[in-house]
């Protein structure tokens, strides 16, 4: 008896560690990742509302387009189309202690841009409508690596309300933000580089 009880409790604590663990999520997270992702499969045109970078943008005269790709339970991909560069993904992940923003870069040939999956990671509970992604690590050290250390004070937000989503980076001395018209759904755009349909 005591052989098969300690059997038995074997089994039970192997099958606690097999067990996948429960996604573990707040309101607010869980809220914002909802509002975008009530938008999949649609796409949006938007446009530069603010950039204080000297010199011209590449994202001037350029059509902008964000696409809600693809969304599961725990990921959404969100490319970011600018004229004909399909290059940009942001991929928003509910990780079990917040979300993570990654910046998913591609070639024309779908191999990893050598600036690529930088982002950063909430570190408060944020708002249903707002949150914000202070670079993490992993971004702070490529920024380096590159010569752009002025980045890794890099936070990006994003805001969605009913009508507006927003996309912004901020660090000091520096703003760039795009406003998309959520009202106005446009034919979504082909698959992003490094993705197929």
């Amino acid at each position: 008896m005591k052989l098969l009880t300690a059997a038995t409790l074997l089994l039970a604590s192997t099958a606690a560690f097999t067990r996948p663990a429960p996604l573990v999520s707040i309101p607010t997270h869980d809220d914002f990742f909802d509002n975008i992702a009530a938008h999949c499969g649609k796409a949006f045109e938007g446009k530069v509302t603010v950039d204080n970078a000297a010199g011209s943008s590449s994202f001037a005269d350029k059509k902008l387009v964000m696409h809600v790709r693809k969304c599961t339970d725990s990921e959404l991909q969100v490319p970011f189309h600018v004229g004909d560069d399909a290059s940009r993904t942001w991929i928003i992940t509910k990780t079990g202690s917040g979300l993570s923003l990654k910046h998913d870069h591609r070639h024309q040939d779908g191999t990893d841009d050598v600036s690529t999956m930088y982002g950063g990671h909430t570190i408060d509970a944020g708002f249903a409508n707002v949150q914000s992604f202070p670079a993490d690590q992993y971004s702070k050290e490529l920024f380096v690596s590159q010569g752009i250390p002025q980045s890794i004070g890099n936070t990006w937000q994003m805001y969605i309300y009913p009508e507006k989503f927003t996309y912004r980076l901020i660090r000091q001395g520096r703003e760039f933000r795009v406003d998309f018209d959520l009202t106005k759904p446009i034919t979504p755009p082909a698959a992003p580089w490094g993705y197929k349909d």
